[in-house]
């Protein structure tokens, strides 16, 4: 298995937010995690890259424990993560945003190569390189953080909440740059309320309700699920 967890338990103080929950996810796959706020999604990806201890449970990635290390060393094995809110740096210019996303890599010498696949499928950060990052707008600026996470060239991406607070223009924009992220051959982790959007672009999906698994599965089976289609599709 490329990635996998194993009994995952996750306290906040006396409260136990992850209620020891298994999943897994081949190489180049999408899954996507689905649920109500609460729910405990984004404590999952926090406690994958090492910003959140985990009570209990293992974590393997590529057959090697990595509940144990530190966040920099999750990084260097190749797994990025964009966080809910759009942390872009505003008083630092696109291209300075991008370059910070590289910081970790050794191999310098390759990192205008990236810096050219990025805007070949940014182009408006292109255009855009010498402003400040705090001058685009919400869906540029999930744009930048999603390309600055793929400035690490990472073998798999935690996504948090991407599509939050878009437009339906740009939740379809920022969509369809997911997909091509995966089909590149990027796995991901998506943790997303627009539980629709999620399971369409996602091959595998995880219904986490207050801490638990309550149903897995192929995401086309479970957009039909009549539970899912109940509590999460709007009937």
């Amino acid at each position: 298995m490329f990635f996998e967890i194993r009994d995952l338990r996750v306290n906040y103080e006396k409260v136990e937010a992850i209620k020891g929950i298994s999943m897994g996810l081949e190489k180049g796959m999408m899954a996507c995690i689905i649920g109500a706020n609460g729910a405990g999604k984004t404590s999952i990806l926090r406690t994958i890259s090492a910003l959140k201890k985990a009570t209990g449970g293992e974590i393997f990635f590529q057959g090697k424990r990595i509940d144990t290390m530190r966040t920099h060393e999750i990084v260097k094995m190749g797994i990025s993560h964009v966080p809910e809110g759009r942390h872009v740096f505003p008083e630092m210019s696109i291209m300075d945003n991008l370059l910070m996303g590289a910081y970790l890599r050794k191999d310098k010498e390759n990192i205008n190569k990236e810096l050219d696949k990025i805007f070949d499928d940014f182009p408006i950060l292109k255009r855009r390189q010498k402003q400040y990052g705090g001058s685009l707008s919400g869906g540029e600026q999930q744009m930048l953080t999603m390309a600055r996470a793929l400035m690490n060239k990472p073998k798999m991406l935690l996504l948090d909440e991407p599509t939050l607070g878009l437009s339906p223009i740009m939740v379809k924009e920022v969509s369809k740059i997911v997909q091509q992220f995966n089909a590149n051959g990027v796995s991901i982790i998506l943790v997303e309320q627009n539980s629709r959007v999620a399971l369409k672009i996602s091959q595998k999906g995880y219904v986490l309700e207050t801490g638990s698994i309550v149903l897995q599965g192929k995401s086309a089976d479970l957009i039909n699920d009549d539970h899912v289609k109940e509590a999460y599709l709007g009937g």
